[in-house]
């Protein structure tokens, strides 16, 4: 049985992951860690993950950038792996993630949908015929109270776009003023409103010719069963920094 600490356990996504954990025969949520300490369902909540005394053997976070510092040191000392589904990371956060993963086995991913996942594959592939003919715009939706703008995820598509290319293209966030788009760059746009689960949409823009290819998220547990899946994935894995790619094997694609 996987033991698993849910960090951000009282949040929208902590609750469906609870939920969700019923349909997975080998993981057991021991514990969670939530600001409120409040206790929702039928495992003990820690106000700090400091405070966490439940053996654990990976830790689910979806919860806020900040937390990163503490559940890599509660790790190093706890020896458990690390799975992170939170974003809105800092280059030097990201820088942090990276290095630790030298020290503690992580996984990481702006999108734990396996869909977003095979829709970053097929860029990849896709992208370097189309650069030169097409203007290229993201555009992501998502509800009212996210935090981060715009989404990692359509950070995440622009950058897979980006790493299939010889050039490096930038990124223009959201569009004013008086000035013509320039060629080459990557437009990326977000809206906020209601309670959007999460939009994605990639417009390939040509002369006489459109390509879109979109992705919608009905429903929230399609991130749980992705963070639940990335769980029985990361058991006994050794130390290093593992990601959708490695556990659904797209390199193929």
């Amino acid at each position: 049985m996987i033991k698993v600490l849910l960090n951000g356990c009282n949040g929208k996504m902590g609750k469906v992951v609870t939920s969700s954990v019923k349909s997975f025969s080998d993981i057991e949520i021991v514990a969670g860690v939530d600001k409120s300490g409040d206790q929702l369902d039928n495992y003990p909540v820690f106000q700090s993950i400091k405070d966490c005394t439940v053996p654990v053997d990976v830790i689910i976070d979806f919860s806020r950038a900040d937390a990163i510092y503490d559940l890599v040191d509660y790790c190093k000392g706890n020896n458990s792996s690390l799975i992170v589904c939170s974003t809105g990371f800092s280059e030097e956060q990201l820088k942090f993630i990276n290095e630790s993963a030298k020290e503690i086995p992580i996984f990481r991913s702006a999108n734990m949908s396996i869909g977003i996942n095979v829709l970053s594959a097929v860029l990849k592939k896709v992208s370097p015929y189309l650069y030169n003919d097409f203007d290229i715009e993201i555009v992501e939706k998502h509800h009212n109270q996210k935090v981060d703008a715009p989404s990692g995820t359509a950070i995440l598509l622009a950058d897979v776009i980006k790493d299939s290319l010889e050039s490096e293209p930038p990124y223009i966030y959201g569009r004013e003023g008086s000035s013509k788009r320039s060629k080459g760059e990557i437009g990326i746009h977000a809206i906020r409103g209601g309670n959007i689960v999460g939009d994605h949409e990639v417009i390939f823009a040509g002369a006489g010719e459109v390509l879109e290819f979109n992705h919608k998220a009905i429903s929230r547990e399609v991130f749980a069963q992705g963070a639940l899946k990335a769980a029985v994935f990361m058991k006994d894995k050794k130390i290093g920094l593992y990601n959708m790619d490695d556990m659904i094997n797209l390199n193929n694609i």
